[in-house]
């Protein structure tokens, strides 16, 4: 799936004729040397992406790899040196730079959001708020911060949201039976509800859910709810978790917080190719 993207991406950027400019202003035995630096503090993810794209172009390029992802960056950071060709290093480089900035940004913020709530029994975890295509790469990058996972997708995780209760009705008596079913022919799926009130929280968590998703509460609805539940389930928040209020949500005792910005806003880390 990755190969296809990265496919995908080069095909979009150099459409049939190719690099023109490198055609013309570069001769076609020049070699060169170069560097790929932060510009900014961060997380740094989508190294070996990026590497994956040079060699694309030309596997003769030679890949001196100075950091993996995962690490901490720098203004001045050296992650990787490249050496070869130079029209393929310039037919890579805007490819290759854009997978490394926005996943190291999605690192990056993923660690801010992790730093916020260090004192805390509370993980930081992904949604599935992601760029069509890059779901896998963005989950990655949420790893490489410090957060966790949530469901990759539909196929693997039973997540039972508003829409789902008006389309099938809240009768307990009908959750409870379909949840048996579930756990009948899916014994190791989490199942997993989303409560909008104490009420319908309490009541998911008697039905013997896995995790109760407390959707839009505050930090003190939080703190009740959890109370409430007495580690009978485990608890989720979610719905407008900000770097400013998740302190105060992890606080509340919850186990998981579920931040969509992660993926959906990150903003991109200032990464470049410097020529030596």
């Amino acid at each position: 799936m990755i190969d296809a993207l990265i496919r995908a991406a080069l095909a979009e950027d150099h459409a049939p004729e190719g690099d023109i400019t490198s055609h013309y202003f570069i001769t076609a035995h020049s070699q060169s040397s170069a560097a790929i630096v932060s510009r900014q503090n961060g997380k740094l993810s989508g190294a070996e992406i990026a590497q994956k794209v040079f060699l694309s172009i030309n596997p003769q390029l030679e890949i001196k790899p100075l950091l993996h992802d995962g690490a901490n960056l720098q203004p001045g950071s050296t992650i990787m040196r490249v050496f070869g060709d130079t029209r393929s290093l310039l037919a890579a480089e805007r490819t290759a730079l854009n997978f490394l900035q926005h996943l190291s940004g999605v690192a990056t913020i993923t660690a801010k959001f992790v730093e916020k709530i260090a004192n805390t029994k509370a993980k930081i975890v992904d949604t599935r708020k992601t760029l069509p295509g890059w779901r896998q790469l963005q989950k990655n990058a949420v790893l490489h911060g410090g957060g966790h996972n949530h469901r990759m997708g539909l196929h693997d995780r039973i997540l039972v949201k508003d829409n789902h209760l008006c389309a099938v009705g809240n009768d307990p008596e009908k959750l409870s039976s379909i949840i048996k079913k579930i756990r009948s022919k899916h014994p190791k799926l989490i199942i997993e509800f989303e409560a909008d009130c104490l009420k319908d929280a309490l009541l998911f968590c008697e039905l013997g859910v896995d995790i109760v998703l407390l959707d839009n509460m505050s930090p003190d609805q939080l703190r009740e709810a959890v109370t409430h539940i007495a580690g009978r389930c485990k608890t989720e928040a979610s719905g407008g978790v900000t770097l400013e209020n998740v302190a105060a949500i992890a606080s509340a005792g919850v186990d998981y917080i579920s931040v969509g910005a992660l993926t959906h806003s990150a903003p991109a880390l200032d990464i470049a190719l410097d020529f030596e």
